[in-house]
């Protein structure tokens, strides 16, 4: 398998791409709009065929590059059915497999941070978007967010993967590249060490963020595939 991890510098977002090396078929995930020549240069620095471009859910800090990659390289656009998103080509429900080559991408749903966060588990790898994050989790404060529900997620569909699956974040604001489902498991300052769920809702709101700067651009704009 081809693997590599992106960085985009505003909204602190990875963008993961998985590619077979014998089709040299590859997917994106999380993809950013403004990076889309760094992704095309490596695609063709490869010789890869970009099939699927996939997001986790309707971005609230970033646009999403999904309609001009479908525009450049015909690639198919993949969301949660809940996304209430009009313009994907392929809308996923949990367990949906996306397969390319060798390699099956499991969707496994993961609502609570939004309606429509999905993770995707593949070669013993788990790329959680928002859900989880490395000593962290998403937010649940705005865009449908439910601490209760994103707890359950968390405990039933990520943390019940092999302790040695490696957790890919959708962000990370402190230079952390990687975690594991042991380490988040025992060691989530929100969630770990057996947290209950009445002590997770507590943190949850008691957060006091600061409303999403780039919100108000980036949600109408994913509701379009980033149009």
């Amino acid at each position: 398998m081809i693997f590599h991890q992106f960085f985009e510098v505003e909204s602190s977002t990875y963008t993961y791409l998985l590619a077979s090396e014998q089709t040299r078929e590859a997917v994106l995930i999380d993809p950013v709009a403004s990076e889309i020549d760094i992704y095309t240069q490596y695609l063709e620095m490869h010789n890869l065929t970009l099939v699927y471009s996939l997001d986790t859910h309707v971005h609230a800090d970033h646009v999403t590059a999904a309609n001009l990659l479908r525009d450049k390289f015909g690639c198919k656009t993949v969301l949660h059915r809940n996304s209430g998103v009009n313009c994907g080509d392929i809308f996923i429900t949990d367990q949906s497999v996306i397969r390319i080559g060798e390699i099956n991408i499991e969707a496994r749903y993961t609502p609570g941070h939004t309606n429509a966060c999905t993770s995707y588990v593949a070669e013993g790898m788990v790329f959680t978007g928002d859900a989880l994050l490395i000593d962290g989790c998403g937010r649940t404060d705005f865009q449908e967010g439910n601490a209760e529900i994103l707890y359950d997620s968390i405990h039933t569909q990520i943390f019940t993967l092999p302790d040695e699956t490696i957790v890919y974040p959708g962000h990370d604001y402190k230079g952390r590249l990687v975690s594991t489902v042991g380490h988040e498991r025992l060691h989530n300052s929100r969630l770990g060490a057996g947290k209950s769920k009445a002590e997770f809702v507590e943190i949850m709101n008691n957060l006091n963020l600061p409303y999403p700067k780039k919100i108000d651009i980036a949600l109408p704009a994913n509701k379009a595939c980033g149009q």
